[in-house]
């Protein structure tokens, strides 16, 4: 038996900022996933991005990577595993700054992520979650861009997994010292 899942957008908190279901095909043999067709970003309205990096991170299930927003344009994707995601609008001026999504993610979604919007996630199941990035940018140690700290009590961001800020295999001493939202954008009400 053959199921077919189409390709579906929705419209998040952030402007900019897209949660896809991939084309899927379901078969005896398992799944085909189209993880990108630019005809089918076309007629849904988004953006065209050119990949200059892709990157597949595998992390151990609870530890969180993020939140960054670097001077590119992001498609993430789970290619096993599961997470919760979350994204914070960080960049001053646009009409959802400070908004925070948040989203269950697993195979065949996927999230378009626009330049200077924060992305992080946190491994939920019992194995490695491999974390799928395109960058429309090469990635560099110096790049322009944001970083915040995932833990923020101000973003509101409901972590499945409890965090021990002592583990270095849950957060990273460089995520867990980022500025907080507040602190990136200026001012107290953040």
């Amino acid at each position: 038996m053959v199921e077919i899942i189409d390709f579906d957008v929705q419209a998040t908190t952030i402007d900019g900022l897209a949660l896809i279901r991939m084309k899927q095909v379901r078969e005896e043999r398992g799944t085909v996933r189209e993880f990108y067709r630019a005809s089918a970003f076309e007629a849904a309205g988004l953006p065209l991005p050119a990949f200059r990096q892709v990157n597949v991170t595998e992390t151990m299930p609870g530890a969180i990577r993020g939140m960054h927003g670097e001077s590119m344009v992001k498609l993430i994707a789970i290619a096993h595993g599961t997470a919760w995601g979350a994204w914070v609008d960080a960049r001053a001026g646009s009409p959802t700054e400070g908004a925070v999504f948040q989203a269950a993610l697993e195979p065949g979604t996927q999230i378009l992520v626009p330049e200077g919007v924060c992305n992080g996630f946190q491994s939920t199941g019992a194995t490695p979650t491999q974390y799928v990035y395109c960058f429309t940018e090469e990635w560099t140690p110096a790049m322009a861009g944001v970083a915040l700290t995932p833990l923020d009590p101000a973003l509101g961001i409901a972590w499945p997994v409890p965090v021990d800020v002592e583990d270095r295999a849950q957060i990273s001493a460089k995520d867990l010292a980022a500025p907080t939202l507040a602190e990136v954008l200026g001012r107290a009400d953040a």
